[in-house]
């Protein structure tokens, strides 16, 4: 009777009918060994409706109990949305976000997370923000989360390395998220562990790291967009050449919004360098724009004959008065005046 109630209900639920309840919403997934995907993806789900907000996590992989589950994630076998079944493992899955939905142009392989966020994502982020689901706000958002947070664990749980040829490792990251959800699951030689204990314990770990980011994206990071934007619209009342941009003050995470808003207004000659207020110290930056928003490489470095100097050393080899410094790898430097930041741009733009 129970699972016929809970059919009658997601079959509402799809067709725009509310229905209530008394039993609480169940979230299926595997027991054993667990991974970031489906702690990402349970997680993520507490944060999609209001109903789900105190789920309860049921893991196991008999049928049987999953079968009663309102919404199971990486285990059963089955996608198929509108029963809210979220498996990536049988072979006929191929799908990516791009297989999904055509307008993404993300293509790697989809996990237990990328399902939920693909299916959910809108709301979630809506609802963290308390923002408009349909808002241009959350369409960017959704977008950057994406690519910027729930891919790296997609393609962590389809075993997709970041690049194509991977051989000579400089050194090993073992920090990462997947890599610590790892590390909470019951130590091997650990006599009658608790493994609801340290799922769970991964769920708080997920859990805060994704709204952290969520937040940080939406309340942080997207109304830079805008900073950004006017500063490049401006760009020629810093200089003529176009290839300087004035910030009034440092802190703005410029880099990224830089890259595709470029790209949007069809900036012709890129951008070299950011000119910005270091408040702190009472003083101006002058930063190079990298290649890409994740490069340590410049489209222009400053001087090389610049890097590793300060102070008077550097304002006498350099002709600029009220230098402070020049990062040894000349990605960034330093003035006491605005107009000797850009100076320090100029002479690197045009050297004699």
């Amino acid at each position: 009777m129970l699972s016929l109630l809970r059919s009658f209900s997601r079959s509402a639920s799809n067709l725009g009918i509310a229905v209530r309840m008394g039993p609480k919403v169940k979230i299926g997934t595997h027991n054993g060994t667990f991974h970031c995907d489906e702690v990402l993806a349970c997680s993520m789900l507490k944060h999609a409706k209001s109903e789900y907000s105190n789920a309860e996590i049921v893991r196991s992989r008999n049928m049987d109990i999953l079968n009663d589950c309102d919404i199971v994630v990486d285990v059963g076998g089955v996608y198929e949305p509108s029963c809210h079944r979220y498996d990536h493992h049988q072979r006929s899955f191929t799908h990516t976000m791009n297989t999904l939905n055509k307008e993404y142009p993300w293509t790697i392989k989809l996990s237990s997370a990328g399902l939920v966020y693909f299916h959910f994502g809108h709301e979630i982020i809506a609802n963290i923000l308390k923002l408009p689901a349909d808002s241009e706000e959350v369409k960017i958002l959704y977008k950057k989360i994406y690519e910027n947070f729930v891919q790296e664990i997609d393609a962590l749980d389809n075993g997709i390395e970041p690049c194509d040829e991977v051989t000579n490792h400089k050194y090993q990251i073992n920090t990462n998220l997947g890599i610590r959800v790892r590390l909470l699951n019951p130590a091997w030689n650990e006599v009658n562990p608790d493994e609801t204990k340290c799922f769970e314990k991964a769920c708080k770990l997920v859990e805060q790291e994704f709204l952290d980011r969520v937040t940080f994206y939406g309340k942080i990071w997207l109304p830079a967009r805008d900073i950004v934007k006017t500063a490049i619209q401006n760009r020629f009342s810093v200089h003529s050449s176009g290839e300087i941009i004035e910030f009034a003050t440092g802190g703005c995470p410029w880099k990224e919004h830089l890259f595709e808003l470029e790209e949007s207004l069809k900036v012709e000659k890129p951008i070299k360098f950011v000119i910005y207020a270091d408040p702190v110290n009472k003083a101006w930056r002058v930063q190079c724009v990298s290649l890409s928003p994740f490069s340590f490489e410049n489209r222009l470095s400053l001087r090389k004959e610049w890097c590793g100097l300060r102070d008077e050393e550097l304002s006498k080899q350099s002709g600029i008065d009220g230098c402070v410094f020049v990062h040894s790898s000349g990605f960034i430097g330093g003035n006491k005046t605005k107009e000797g930041a850009l100076q320090m741009a100029l002479k690197t733009l045009n050297p004699e």
